[in-house]
């Protein structure tokens, strides 16, 4: 193998796997903690705020799609409601979520 092709082969590799470590990054960024996360979820048809913790494989994403689609069944959230459409995810009141300080300069 010439010095040019092993070169070629590890530079692809490499962006390979550049790709594929962005694709993972990306999904957690739009699509937040896989399992165990605590969503919260509002609907003009439902009284007061919905808590849901997602279960293994779910996301927050994957709850309010379920909520918003008229043909879903077979879950529990939000004590088994009927009410499908019109959810919105919303800030939990109760979020168990690290607080990131962010430093403030001084004014002058």
């Amino acid at each position: 193998m010439t010095r040019t092709a092993t070169t070629l082969i590890i530079a692809t590799a490499l962006l390979i796997a550049a790709s594929t470590f962005a694709s993972a990054a990306e999904c957690t960024e739009t699509t937040g903690v896989i399992g165990g996360d605590t969503c919260c979820f509002n609907n003009a048809r439902y009284t007061g705020t919905c808590e849901v913790t997602t279960g293994p494989d779910e996301t927050c994403s994957d709850v309010l799609a379920y909520l918003n689609n008229q043909a879903s069944v077979g879950k529990t959230y939000c004590g088994n409601t009927k009410v499908r459409g019109g959810w919105a995810q919303v800030q939990c009141e109760t979020s168990t979520a690290p607080v990131i300080e962010t430093e403030t300069t001084p004014e002058s």
